[in-house]
């Protein structure tokens, strides 16, 4: 239980309180045996730093997004369950991985959760970047069983709106899970009728805005992630070439 109590606790500023914070608590005092709220202050004693966002923070506040968007079609999909744990082992290695999988399974478990409390904890201390890489992932969550249903769509939107992400980003990252030179113009936020010149403004205001670098403050660890829809965005802008000839 120490480990977990220092893996909780490191690198989480604005997680500890508000709605989040509170939903923490419940989770781990409910779901987790041998866990109580001693515990959770005890976390608070590990953390690195107190208030700016660190990796900690971006975690759980993808945790309980993550759980939100499974849950939303009414059943628990084992691919999506996979794909969360996988990309957690990814970024974090396999104990951080299942230490945050406890959580994880606590919050599947907790109906109770206001989406909208939390997205506005978030909104008030993540960047737009880093809002958009949880966007980008829950897209992936929902992709993971093989098919974007309606009901994940409208919940990644609503979720976005909550994130104060705009119409164009949104349907940007949502294009980036569809193939098609038509998802690539979407990817790039302009009309296929664009001329060269603007495609070519586009892709670099694109590049910009998806730059793994506006991530370092989270860690290495989501820089990776990040890369991932910079990728897209350079393929997006190679296929309307193709497509034009260029």
């Amino acid at each position: 239980m120490g480990n977990f109590v220092k893996w909780l606790g490191a690198g989480l500023g604005f997680a500890f309180g508000g709605t989040i914070g509170s939903v923490l608590g419940y989770v781990v005092g409910s779901f987790i045996d041998g866990f109580s709220k001693e515990d959770v202050e005890q976390a608070k004693t590990y953390r690195t730093s107190s208030r700016n966002v660190q990796s900690g923070d971006f975690e759980i506040s993808l945790l309980l997004l993550s759980a939100t968007v499974i849950k939303v079609d009414g059943k628990i999909d084992q691919r999506e369950l996979s794909y969360v744990r996988n990309h957690f082992k990814s970024m974090y290695g396999e104990e951080r991985a299942s230490h945050a999988f406890k959580l994880f399974n606590g919050f599947i478990k907790n109906n109770n959760v206001s989406t909208r409390q939390v997205c506005l904890q978030i909104r008030q201390n993540m960047t737009h970047a880093s809002r958009l890489q949880l966007i980008h992932f829950l897209f992936g969550i929902a992709k993971s069983d093989g098919a974007v249903t309606e009901s994940e769509v409208n919940s990644i939107k609503l979720i976005a709106g909550y994130l104060y992400i705009s119409q164009q980003d949104f349907e940007s990252i949502k294009a980036m899970f569809y193939d098609g030179v038509e998802s690539s113009y979407k990817i790039l936020e302009i009309e296929k009728s664009a001329s060269n010149d603007e495609v070519k403004k586009a892709y670099r205001k694109m590049v910009k805005k998806y730059h793994p670098d506006k991530l370092q403050h989270l860690g290495e660890e989501h820089v990776k992630g990040a890369e991932e829809k910079f990728k897209k965005v350079q393929k997006a802008y190679e296929q309307i070439q193709k497509e034009r000839g260029v």
